[in-house]
């Protein structure tokens, strides 16, 4: 990888509470994770002098979380809550005078409305009154106007009092089907309503008129969440991430829209000569330039991003980082627009660089732990999220000349000091054709090397994403080691942030260089001589699933197995909400090239099951279809080898609800108690 590094080792400030006025340290248990407080939307004022951002904290007896908005002095640290609410405040953005901040809130309605509130003081207001959601609340640079975006109607023709009463109407009909010729027709948890789409309007702040910018322009824009867009500083065009294909949209390839303010409708595709996705444009400072990220493979959706400067009068694009082995996930302009600062997945961490926008070498200004939220308060000073697996999420200011960096929240200052922590240890051994794999390690708070112990195979999910030093709320790896188990957590062949080549190197082949990596980890940690052979288990979700389900077929290292929302059946996934590109990820399909799929298919080896395995699935989970889970159960009962199912029918991919979560960790311990025991023998 060739960049430069501009840090060996940041000073870290943090603020310690008195030790006396902290209760003796305990293990991480997943009750202590629910008490975690998250922060969100973290955003900096125009000064660089505060930020506000949303916090959410849950509560057990309700099973919900509520989120106020909280504003934060940087240079004192001192934070009081801007918004306290029944209902989540989330979605902040400044005023460009620093005085006022717009929310998203529902206050009584039923989905998110347009708030506003003095940061000085005064109630919130509501600004709209809509019978659809709002959200994306952006400010025009005149302070006058508020940019957002709301789902309407195809055929919406700019009366909300109108389409009012059409939502009302069609909510008494009495037929429920879902019908649809397009591909791509659901997505996670929920089904596409093939008749909207997301439009932008423009809301006079004094006036409250609302008006369509968007009419006409008819597209799907993110489905994972709000449309990737940005607002010109003259406010006179809107840069979105939107799909150009058309339905039933065999394939979806998001384009790079230039689209007027003016009502007209009119937009420009900037990147139809670019057959892959573009995403996430970010105008300059002066308006003159544009970057977005562009990927050019067609059969792989996980190839580099690469940063693109888009001179907007010249029309010409200019690749970015070129020559470095990394993927940008979010980026942003120095106030003078001569540099360019980045995240991005680095070697199972999330770091920050910076280049400069005319080219240049990169360099890395933050690395260790997760970095997110990442936002600029002055020419040498940003503002961040950083949270790690030994570290609950806290807000940081980085000076990037004294090269300090500062914690300044203590949202979980007290939750931290309380918990005993395991150590964590970053090792890599030869994997597949000799290649190192990195690999977390997680041990128990009362590790022993003269003991042994029984060891947590844990494997993630993706394939292409990776186990990383970040705080987890779901598979959280502490809970785990304090509950007895040494966890390890290798980012096999395939992992995402060790480079392109190493991500991309299973496509077509799924289970053979991540198996083999997934074996030799535990050599490795039985080579080290605190493992006791005899209690060891491998669990894994989603792909990880996946390749417990192929170990179950393949291995006989391992004492029980935990899959949750495994792939089991390839032939099943074709029914999942994402079709594109399977057939090139499996090397084949049902269609073509079948044999070379069914390869790689744990179902063809259930005649070898034999270990005992849990089963945990969601039924609204649309990515690997609950039909997965209950097929791999019923064959495991059918062969009559032990098993338990866990269902939980208001779930999806992931378990998200408080009391759900804390269920899941009970029967993923118990069972792994049930069969390997846990801590150590002597």
């Amino acid at each position: 990888m060739k960049f430069t590094s501009t840090i060996s080792l940041l000073a870290l400030i943090t603020t310690v509470t008195s030790a006396s006025s902290i209760a003796a340290p305990t293990p991480l248990t997943a009750e202590k994770v629910w008490q975690v407080a998250r922060p969100s939307g973290l955003t900096v004022s125009p000064d660089g002098q505060r930020a506000v951002f949303s916090l959410t904290k849950f509560d057990l007896t309700t099973d919900k979380g509520n989120a106020d908005l909280q504003l934060l002095e940087l240079g004192s640290g001192k934070m009081t809550a801007l918004t306290s609410h029944a209902d989540n405040d989330t979605q902040p953005a400044w005023s460009p005078d620093g005085r006022q901040v717009a929310f998203l809130s529902k206050r009584g309605a039923d989905q998110n409305q347009l708030m506003l509130i003095n940061v000085f003081g005064g109630e919130a207001k509501a600004l709209t009154d809509l019978p659809v959601a709002v959200t994306a609340p952006t400010w025009f640079n005149d302070g006058k106007k508020i940019l957002f975006v709301a789902e309407v109607p195809k055929d919406f023709e700019g009366d909300f009092k109108k389409l009012k009463t059409r939502l009302e109407a069609e909510k008494k009909q009495k037929t429920t089907a879902k019908i649809s010729e397009n591909r791509v027709y659901r997505f996670w948890d929920h089904f596409l309503d093939e008749n909207t789409f997301p439009h932008f309007f423009s809301l006079d702040v004094a006036s409250g008129d609302i008006r369509q910018l968007s009419v006409g322009f008819h597209k799907i824009m993110n489905l994972q969440g709000n449309p990737q867009f940005d607002l010109a500083p003259d406010g006179k065009t809107i840069a979105v991430s939107a799909n150009s294909s058309e339905p039933p949209y065999n394939r979806l390839n998001q384009d790079i829209y230039l689209l007027s303010t003016d009502g007209s409708g009119k937009a420009e595709n900037i990147t139809s000569a670019n057959q892959a996705d573009d995403s996430n444009p970010v105008f300059s400072p002066d308006g003159k330039a544009l970057m977005y990220g562009a990927q050019k493979r067609l059969d792989f959706n996980s190839d580099n991003v690469k940063l693109t400067h888009f001179d907007l009068t010249k029309k010409t694009a200019t690749v970015l980082a070129a020559n470095v082995d990394l993927s940008p996930t979010d980026w942003y302009f120095s106030k003078d627009g001569s540099m360019l600062y980045f995240t991005a997945d680095d070697k199972a961490k999330q770091s920050l660089f910076s280049v400069p926008t005319q080219g240049g070498a990169v360099k890395q200004v933050l690395r260790q732990g997760s970095n997110e939220q990442f936002q600029l308060a002055g020419p040498q000073q940003f503002v961040l999220v950083q949270h790690s697996m030994s570290q609950m999420p806290e807000i940081f200011l980085l000076d990037n000349k004294s090269r300090t960096l500062k914690q300044i929240s203590q949202l979980n200052t007290t939750l931290q000091q309380q918990t005993n922590w395991g150590k964590v240890e970053e090792v890599s051994f030869a994997g597949s054709d000799g290649k190192p794999v990195q690999m977390f390690i997680t041990y128990p708070p009362d590790f022993d090397t003269n003991k042994r112990w029984p060891l947590l195979n844990v494997l993630h999910g993706g394939p292409h994403s990776y186990s990383g030093d970040n705080f987890g709320y779901r598979w959280n790896s502490q809970v785990f080691a304090a509950a007895g188990y040494v966890v390890i957590q290798p980012n096999f062949h395939g992992s995402s942030s060790f480079g392109e080549a190493f991500t991309a190197s299973i496509h077509g082949d799924h289970a053979t260089k991540p198996f083999y990596d997934s074996e030799a980890a535990v050599d490795y940690m039985v080579s080290r001589g605190f493992i006791d052979e005899s209690r060891m288990a491998a669990a894994g979700g989603s792909y990880g699933g996946y390749l417990v389900n192929w170990i179950a077929g393949h291995s006989t290292k391992y004492k029980t197995l935990i899959s949750h929302a495994g792939v089991y059946n390839l032939m099943g996934q074709f029914s999942s909400d994402i079709t594109q590109n399977r057939s090139e990820a499996y090397g084949g399909s049902p269609w073509q090239n079948t044999a070379s799929m069914q390869s790689m298919n744990p179902a063809m080896f259930a005649d070898k099951f034999q270990t005992p395995m849990l089963v945990l699935h969601g039924e609204l989970d649309y990515r690997v279809p609950v039909t997965q889970g209950l097929e791999l159960y019923g064959v495991l009962k059918g062969k009559g080898v032990e098993a338990r199912l866990v269902y939980f029918p208001n779930e999806n991919h992931w378990i998200l609800k408080p009391n759900n979560s804390l269920l899941w960790y009970r029967e993923f311990t118990g069972w792994l108690e049930r069969h390997i025991g846990k801590g150590a023998t002597p």
